[in-house]
């Protein structure tokens, strides 16, 4: 995934709203390395915290949850894109948009702006994305699970 795959508003602000609520161990299980140390590309989550979940949250196989903006899950912040540029995010397009310079850069000014220029620029690029026409036909895709393509 490329700067070019996501919707970006004027910098700072790549939307994503991941800021808020949860998603299940097995999203993420391939990124965080599994018994032989295999990761896949883009990178694995940053090793400490890969393997606090694995201890804590996801030690079974069954399929537990975790937040995906530890400590405001429930909350539209910040946080989300500092844990991005930490490798703490946890599905492959979180960890997608730092592998992009720009988009890394356009993170970064994100985290480095106020929360009120950026919330202003996200909405800006919420209704850029309302613009996206559906594809139908031979030209677009149903999915039945979105994190597989």
């Amino acid at each position: 995934m490329v700067r070019e795959d996501t919707i970006v508003g004027p910098p700072p602000a790549p939307v994503s709203a991941h800021t808020i609520g949860i998603t299940h161990c097995s999203s993420f299980a391939d990124r965080a390395g599994n018994a032989n140390g295999n990761h896949t590309d883009p990178p694995p989550l940053d090793a400490a915290y890969a393997a606090n979940l694995r201890e804590r949250k996801c030690r079974t196989a069954g399929d537990g949850v975790v937040e995906m903006d530890p400590g405001s899950h429930l909350t539209f912040d910040l946080g989300y894109y500092r844990a991005v540029l930490r490798h703490r995010g946890l599905l492959r397009s979180d960890a997608a948009l730092v592998t992009d310079p720009a988009a890394r850069a356009d993170i970064a000014g994100a985290v480095a702006s106020r929360p009120e220029v950026f919330f202003l620029v996200f909405g800006r690029s919420m209704a850029t994305l309302g613009a996206v026409q559906v594809k139908t036909g031979s030209e677009g895709e149903i999915r039945r699970n979105c994190a597989v393509s």
